[in-house]
């Protein structure tokens, strides 16, 4: 390659020129991207399936429940013993494993006969899942050493998990229009098919040269960390706050404590916990967190308030939050710009404060009032979640030396899946208490209500089988109560997005990016 062609790459993206990243790198980040858009489309494509799934292999609500969240909970489990073992074996040996694990998982969902096979699938998916998200943010942080060019290259990886999300229901709803259910499965296969053989080509290998012995004990108290603690977050706004959930969320607390006591004492851990006692880095990954845990809560209760209180179909929802998505991917790759001219503290505490007045916007939304309000509030809760996502991620990964990339990155990915979870059963839980509350049961046969207080779904679903003089005094009932509950929920997530934002401007005050704190000494220098 000639030295022009790298020199005109790098004047593009206003990197200066040592240690900058070569055509073959950027290539190698195309295909990384790739491979974070296919993954981010995979957890939602599946939502607008689930009818098709239900009618064709009939399977019980109980299965229905894991074919939706099994990939979830396994991926969340896993994702710090995969990144630790990417350290170990090769980020990219892991990545191409898992590419072509995803690739079979896929195919098996796609044509799986029984609920169980499927639920076995969606298992192996979360597996896979959970060793290509850390070793692609991973890579990044050793392939672009330049500190420029690596929040422009997190920026895209960003923009791909945002503009994946919202791509999901989309790409569903056209394949369901035309083909089978399992259609949604096939998607994955062309691109995995494509990482595998190009990614040997233009993704260098990377791993940490000395890395010590791997350990079984911490890997272990690590999943039952995380794998009890999202099932109980996740099932108890299904079912409430019960005794049971209660004790297995107990039991993954105790395994997080066992857990940093194991790394504390070890010599070679699997986390630095250490590195939480740096402020850029506990300050990132709770504000990863948080930020994660508002958007999961406005979507949560944003599809269901298009849906079942304005009537619009699932596709037309999609459509709807469409802007919302896109302006996270937009703001994802605009955030690497944006630190060029200003600190990190006011670019990241700015966009949490956009995002803030986002959710606050959601306060005037109303049973009978047009989608106008909604849309704009979204886009902005959106766009600044996806400023969030970029910088956050990137503060994360330059806290650590790039042999322990994938280990960093996969804490940040652990605090993303978290606050998905948290977002969506504790927001998720606010908003049906007062749907419950505020639900006029009093038309329904006694054996009905259990069911109608169980969703506003359920309840719309019940509300078809009174007589026409009572079903729009219930449905205007459970439709009022619902939205009464989202404003509670859209308050307090706009008061957590403006707390969040204070504590970054408090805890990175003065924070320069890298890039340029490296370009002034350089200056300085010469």
């Amino acid at each position: 390659m000639s030295v022009s062609t790298d020199r005109g790459i790098n004047d593009a993206f206003g990197a200066p020129d040592q240690a900058s990243a070569s055509r073959r790198d950027w290539l190698g980040l195309v295909v990384l991207a790739f491979a974070v858009l296919l993954i981010a489309v995979d957890g939602t494509v599946l939502d607008l399936a689930l009818p098709f799934i239900s009618a064709d292999l009939e399977p019980s609500s109980t299965q229905l429940l894991w074919i939706i969240d099994v990939y979830s909970f396994v991926l969340a489990g896993l994702l710090i013993t995969m990144g630790t073992l990417g350290d170990r074996i090769g980020r990219r040996r892991l990545l191409l494993v898992g590419a072509a694990g995803f690739g079979i998982a896929s195919l098996i969902a796609a044509w799986a006969p029984t609920p169980e096979m499927l639920i076995v699938a969606r298992v192996l998916q979360g597996i896979s899942g959970a060793t290509l998200m850390p070793a692609t943010l991973g890579l990044i942080r050793t392939i672009f050493a330049n500190p420029r060019e690596r929040t422009l290259a997190i920026g895209v990886w960003g923009a791909m998990a945002g503009g994946g999300t919202a791509a999901g229901p989309l790409i569903g709803g056209w394949l369901l229009e035309h083909f089978w259910w399992g259609s949604v499965f096939l998607i994955n296969i062309p691109v995995m098919l494509v990482l595998i053989v190009a990614g040997p080509l233009v993704i260098p290998e990377s791993k940490d040269p000395t890395p010590g012995r791997f350990d079984l004990l911490s890997a272990a108290l690590s999943m039952s960390t995380m794998l009890p603690l999202v099932y109980a977050v996740k099932e108890t706004v299904v079912h409430g706050i019960a005794l049971e959930l209660l004790a297995i969320g107990l039991v993954g607390a105790a395994s997080g404590v066992a857990f940093v006591r194991r790394q504390r004492a070890m010599k070679d851990p699997m986390i630095d916990v250490a590195l939480f006692a740096k402020p850029a880095f506990s300050t990132a990954v709770l504000t990863n967190l948080l930020s994660i845990f508002a958007l999961a809560g406005v979507l949560f209760f944003g599809s269901q308030y298009l849906q079942l209180v304005l009537g619009n179909t699932a596709l037309e929802s999609g459509v709807l939050m469409l802007p919302g998505m896109l302006l996270s991917a937009v703001t994802a790759l605009a955030a690497a710009w944006m630190v060029r001219r200003w600190s990190t503290s006011h670019v990241l505490g700015g966009g949490l404060a956009v995002a803030g007045l986002g959710a606050a916007m959601m306060l005037t939304l109303s049973v009978d009032g047009a989608p106008t309000m909604f849309v704009a509030g979204f886009a902005l809760a959106g766009a600044g979640v996806g400023i969030a996502l970029t910088l956050t991620s990137d503060l994360v990964v330059s806290a650590v030396e790039p042999e322990r990339a994938g280990a960093a990155s996969a804490v940040s990915e652990t605090a993303y899946e978290l606050g998905v979870a948290l977002g969506v059963a504790v927001l998720g839980s606010v908003v049906m208490a007062f749907f419950r509350g505020g639900l006029d049961t009093s038309m329904l046969a006694p054996e009905r209500v259990d069911a109608a207080r169980g969703t506003l779904g359920a309840a719309v679903a019940e509300a078809e089988h009174l007589p026409d003089t009572s079903r729009s005094v219930f449905l205007e009932s459970a439709q009022s109560a619902f939205v009464e509950g989202m404003h509670v929920a859209a308050g307090a997530t706009a008061l957590i997005l403006f707390a969040t934002a204070v504590l970054v401007l408090r805890m990175l005050r003065g924070r320069q990016p890298e890039a340029t704190v490296r370009e002034a000494s350089s200056t300085t220098n010469e």
